[in-house]
């Protein structure tokens, strides 16, 4: 299996980051870290993670991180890494 993140995804943990660090720069650096460790394990495991029934036949799945929801999608050997939003986001 291969991971790869989307432009997208990259910038969310970026907005994500910059947004929590005005207040607590610790724990923004432990988010984003967290965020970017997590997906890890998709590797070993890639469908860990709830599919999401709207996007058939799309394998798009999602798993909880701390409190951010992490999307991806299974393609071949590839998991893609979509986007991640805070739960409490509107989106």
């Amino acid at each position: 299996m291969k991971l790869k993140w989307s432009n997208a995804t990259v910038a969310d943990v970026a907005r994500l980051h910059e947004f929590l660090a005005k207040v607590n720069p610790s724990a923004a650096a432990r988010a984003a870290q967290a965020l970017t460790v997590a997906p890890r394990q998709l590797l070993e495991r890639p469908k860990i993670g709830r599919q999401l029934d709207q996007y058939l036949p799309r394998e798009v799945r999602r798993i909880i991180v701390g409190n951010y929801e992490l999307r991806y999608e299974l393609v071949d050997a590839t998991v893609y890494i979509l986007r991640v939003w805070h739960t409490r986001e509107a989106r």
